[in-house]
């Protein structure tokens, strides 16, 4: 079962988070602070799975944005880094070839420059796992 997702830039900000669980907004910092630091810090030649407290972490990363998945322990980790890659797919085709498109600065994609798209990418995010799942 998935337990949040969370879409990460390279210098460790929180463009977008999803909760499947309640967490109190303290926790979550919290949460966020170190499950972030987890996956930044590693290389491109390490696993994307991690082992963290009670749960697993998948994440994945496409040029500047990662996205971090935390789920239970029976989860199928390849089936949750497929589902990553899956949802990036969603976004490429509804933006428009968002993940090779970059703001001035080139470290936040396209998509998630505004809050009108921020909102999308979180409705396609709630309403799309079951599309995916039936994919």
């Amino acid at each position: 079962m998935i337990k949040f997702f969370l879409m990460v830039n390279k210098q460790g900000q929180t463009r977008l988070s999803k909760y499947y669980e309640h967490v109190d907004i303290n926790k979550r910092t919290l949460l966020e602070t170190e499950v972030i630091k987890s996956c930044l810090s590693r290389s491109n030649e390490q696993c994307s799975f991690i082992e963290y407290k009670d749960f697993k972490l998948i994440y994945r990363q496409y040029a500047a944005l990662f996205i971090v998945v935390g789920v239970n322990d029976t989860e199928n980790e390849m089936a949750i880094y497929e589902f990553i890659h899956n949802f990036v797919e969603v976004l490429d085709e509804y933006f428009s070839q968002v993940i090779c498109i970059y703001v001035a600065k080139g470290t936040i994609p396209c998509f998630l420059k505004d809050l009108e798209n921020i909102y999308r990418v979180s409705l396609l995010l709630s309403f799309g796992l079951v599309i995916l799942a039936n994919y």
